[in-house]
């Protein structure tokens, strides 16, 4: 079936994602997974974090 990915594959798209959009057969894809995968949200969670804690990082200035 041409919707379903690898938890592999997922990560991969999440992490592509962070750069450019994807297109609409991705996105369903990836929303498949996410819906029946245990482990991807999770994943996907940590790169939200890694990604708000970067940009906070990104703007310090130590003038606190």
């Amino acid at each position: 079936m041409i919707l379903r990915r690898s938890c592999k594959q997922v990560a991969a798209l999440l992490i592509a994602r962070e750069d450019r959009a994807l297109p609409l057969a991705e996105r369903v894809a990836l929303r498949f997974h996410l819906a029946a995968c245990n482990a991807c949200p999770l994943f996907e969670r940590q790169l939200s974090t890694l990604r708000n804690a970067l940009g906070r990082w990104r703007h310090y200035t130590g003038d606190d």
